[in-house]
C-alpha cells in the first residue's frame, strides 16, 4: 500500500514509524532538516514543502496513492491536503483535528471537506480520560470485541495487596487472563509462578466484570464502586468534553474555568456540572472548596506546565488520583516520574487511533502499550488461516513470536483461553503482542 503522511512531528512519525515496515510511505513536511532526518531515522521517502500544494503533493506521487493521512497541528491544513488530494487521485483521505465542530459537519455529511475518515484528538482524550475514570485504579483502558472484552494495564504499588504475590495466586478470575508485566522497561510473558513485584505495570485481558474485581484486589482502598467527587481543572475543549461524556455517564462533575466569559459558556452548556470560575493553582481556594476530598482530579489545561503545577498542587492536598493531559510527549515520563498517577498525551492518543484504522485490514482494534513497546490487537480469523483448527499450546510452541492470546468471543460470547482451545474461523482474537512481531502475527489471521 502506497501512503503519504503529511506532517512530521508527534502523530506523523509515529503513524509512519508503525506503517513503513509493510508499506511503501512518503513523508511529506515543511521543515527540510526534518524530511531528511526521518528518511534516514525510519527508512522511508521524504518530500520537503507545503503538503497542501497539488505540486508538493505530486511530488509525493499522491494521485497514485491509496491512502493519505493529514496529522499537522493545523485543522484547517488538514482538510485543505484531503481536498487538494482528492483532485489528484481518489486515495482514502484521513484527516487529524483538534475542533469538534469540524467533526460534527463531516458526521452531518460523510465526505465533506475531502476526508473519508476524521479523527478529532480531544473528543478521542477525552474518552480516554472517562473510561480511566471508570477503572480508578486503572492507567489504561481499552474496549474490545464491541466491549464484550476490555485490556486494562495497573501500576502495581508497594502497598497493593497483589504486590509480592505470583501470578497464580492474583489470578482467581474465570474469564481473566495475565498476558504481560512491564518491569524496569522490559516486557515479562507471565506464567503462574511469576512474581509481581511493586512498580510492575500488569496488563490483563477479560470481561468488564472481571477486569473490575481485580481492579479491587489490586487497589481495595481506590477502587470504590463509582468516583463520587470529580474535578476537572481546565475549561479547555477537552476538559468540557470530559465534562460532557461523564454527564451522559450520570456523573456530576466540578469544573474549574479562570476566564470568565468561557465558564459562563460552560455552565450553559454543561447543566449537571458545576462551574466554578477560579484561579486552580489558587490553594485556599482548593482548600475551601474541598478539592482535597475529590476521588479524582483531572487537569486538562491548555500548558504542559499548567497541568504540571495544578497535578503537583492536587497530590499535596492529598487527592488520591491525578490524571493530567500532558501535550508534549516527553513530558510524560516527568509527570509519571514526580508521582502522577496518569498522563494522557493527545498526540498518542491520535496516532493510535489512526494507526488502528490503518491497520483495520487485518485487525479489527488496536491499542499500543509503553511507548510501542507491545500491542495489544483483535484478530477476526477466517476460513484456512494458520490460526485456526490447532489448539493455543500448539501455536505458541511453533509461532516464533512474543505473544499472548487474552480472550476469545464466538458467536457474541466470551471465551477464556486455555491450552487446549482450539481457534475457529470467526473467533475474534484479543492478544498482545512484542511490537516486533504484531505485523507477521496479523498476517496469520
Amino acid at each position: 500500500m502506497h501512503v503519504v503522511v503529511v506532517g512530521a512531528g508527534e502523530v506523523g512519525t509515529s503513524i509512519a514509524a508503525s506503517l513503513a515496515p509493510d508499506h511503501e510511505v512518503v513523508i511529506i513536511d515543511v521543515d527540510p532538516d526534518r524530511a531528511e532526518q526521518l528518511k534516514y531515522e525510519i527508512d522511508v521517502l521524504t518530500v520537503s514543502g507545503d503538503g497542501t500544494t497539488a505540486s508538493i503533493q505530486a511530488a509525493a506521487n499522491v494521485g497514485e496513492a491509496d491512502m493519505v493521512i493529514a496529522c499537522t497541528d493545523d485543522d484547517r491544513t488538514n482538510l485543505v491536503v484531503c481536498g487538494t488530494a482528492k483532485t489528484l487521485g481518489d486515495p482514502f483521505t484521513i484527516a487529524r483535528v483538534k475542533r469538534t465542530e469540524y467533526l460534527r459537519t463531516w458526521e452531518g455529511s460523510k465526505g465533506a471537506f475531502g476526508v473519508d475518515f476524521m479523527v478529532c484528538t480531544d473528543l478521542l482524550t477525552a474518552e480516554n480520560i472517562v473510561r480511566v475514570i471508570g477503572l480508578p485504579a486503572a492507567v489504561d483502558v481499552d474496549p474490545f470485541a464491541s466491549g464484550l472484552v476490555q485490556m486494562a494495564e495497573f501500576e502495581i504499588a508497594s502497598e497493593s495487596p497483589v504486590a509480592g504475590q505470583t501470578v497464580r495466586e492474583a489470578d482467581r478470575f474465570e474469564s481473566l487472563t495475565f498476558v504481560g508485566v512491564f518491569r524496569d522497561g522490559e516486557m515479562i510473558i507471565p506464567h503462574g509462578d511469576t512474581g509481581i513485584e511493586a512498580g510492575d505495570r500488569a496488563v490483563v485481558i477479560g470481561s468488564p466484570e472481571s477486569v473490575q474485581a481485580f481492579a479491587t484486589d489490586v487497589a481495595p482502598d481506590t477502587t470504590p464502586g463509582r468516583a463520587d467527587e470529580i474535578v476537572i481543572v481546565g475549561g479547555s475543549e477537552i476538559g468540557y468534553q470530559t465534562a460532557r461524556l461523564l454527564e451522559e455517564r450520570d456523573f456530576e462533575p466540578r469544573l474549574i474555568e479562570q476566564d470568565g466569559e468561557r465558564a459562563r459558556w460552560l455552565a450553559e452548556n454543561l447543566p449537571e456540572t458545576m462551574v466554578m470560575e477560579h484561579d486552580a493553582t489558587d490553594t485556599e481556594f482548593l482548600a475551601r472548596e474541598h478539592v482535597d476530598e475529590a476521588d479524582i482530579v483531572v487537569s486538562t489545561l491548555a500548558s504542559d506546565e499548567g497541568n504540571l503545577l495544578v497535578s503537583v498542587l492536587a497530590k499535596r492536598l492529598g487527592v488520591d488520583r491525578v490524571i493530567a493531559v500532558v501535550d508534549s510527549a516527553d513530558y510524560v515520563t516527568v509527570f509519571e516520574e514526580i508521582g502522577i498517577d496518569i498522563a494522557i498525551n493527545p498526540r498518542t492518543v491520535t496516532a493510535e487511533e489512526i494507526t488502528r484504522f490503518t491497520f483495520d485490514s487485518v485487525a479489527e482494534n488496536i491499542a499500543v502499550l509503553e511507548n510501542d513497546r507491545a500491542e495489544v490487537l483483535e484478530l477476526q480469523l477466517t476460513e484456512g488461516c494458520k490460526l485456526v483448527g490447532r489448539p493455543i499450546s500448539e501455536l505458541v510452541e511453533e509461532i516464533d513470536a512474543t505473544f499472548v492470546i487474552g480472550a476469545i468471543t464466538r458467536n457474541h460470547s466470551l471465551v477464556t483461553p486455555r491450552g487446549d482451545t482450539v481457534l475457529q474461523p470467526g473467533d475474534h482474537v484479543i492478544l498482545l503482542v512484542d511490537s516486533e512481531f504484531a505485523s507477521d502475527i496479523a498476517a496469520l489471521a
